[in-house]
């Protein structure tokens, strides 16, 4: 059986690979465990850059372990910084497409997450960053204390883009409690 209902971030890396080529700029605006950067350096080949943003030296450490024994840590920046400091390393209008995963580290404190005030000057980053067709994909999970706000202020921000400029779409789940949402804005 051809599973339809993917879980997010399966969801954002199918529907990045439609918009990504080889040579291109992307972004880990939330790095983790590496699992986007793995996928966007493995996408934009050996002529791409992938720029990965966490605050967590493991979410560093982690990475780059993981693209080094697949051969793909050339393709990537590891910048230990939150994802709002993106617009000071990467030019405007240059990159294909961010990833936000909001919430915490899987497997690691989860104290340390993503707030409203931080990602919302990171998304507002992002979309200056764009290349026209490119996109912004972002995992909001907020099971967390703090999440609701946080999904709260996104998903406002997403409402106020102007239609002439971007198209957006919402993947839920409502057969579930507190389940991860997934928005995609793509620059007109």
């Amino acid at each position: 059986m051809t599973k339809l209902v993917l879980p997010v971030c399966e969801l954002a890396h199918r529907e990045a690979a439609k918009i990504l080529y080889p040579g291109a700029v992307a972004v880990d605006a939330t790095m983790g465990k590496g699992e986007d950067t793995f996928f966007l350096c493995d996408a934009v080949g050996e002529a791409g850059t992938v720029y990965a943003f966490d605050i967590q030296e493991s979410a560093l450490e982690q990475t780059r372990k993981r693209l080094e024994s697949a051969g793909l840590l050339s393709r990537a920046e590891l910048i230990l910084a939150g994802h709002e400091t993106m617009s000071r390393r990467i030019a405007a209008g240059s990159v294909c497409c961010v990833f936000f995963n909001l919430g915490y580290l899987p497997g690691g404190d989860h104290d340390i997450v993503t707030t409203k005030e931080t990602t919302l000057a990171a998304l507002t980053s992002s979309l200056t960053l764009l290349e026209p067709g490119g996109a912004v994909f972002i995992a909001v999970y907020w099971g967390h204390p703090g999440g609701e706000e946080e999904k709260k202020a996104v998903e406002a921000f997403v409402r106020n883009l102007p239609v002439s400029a971007w198209d957006i779409s919402e993947t839920t789940f409502p057969n579930r409690n507190k389940a991860p949402i997934m928005l995609i804005i793509q620059k007109k």
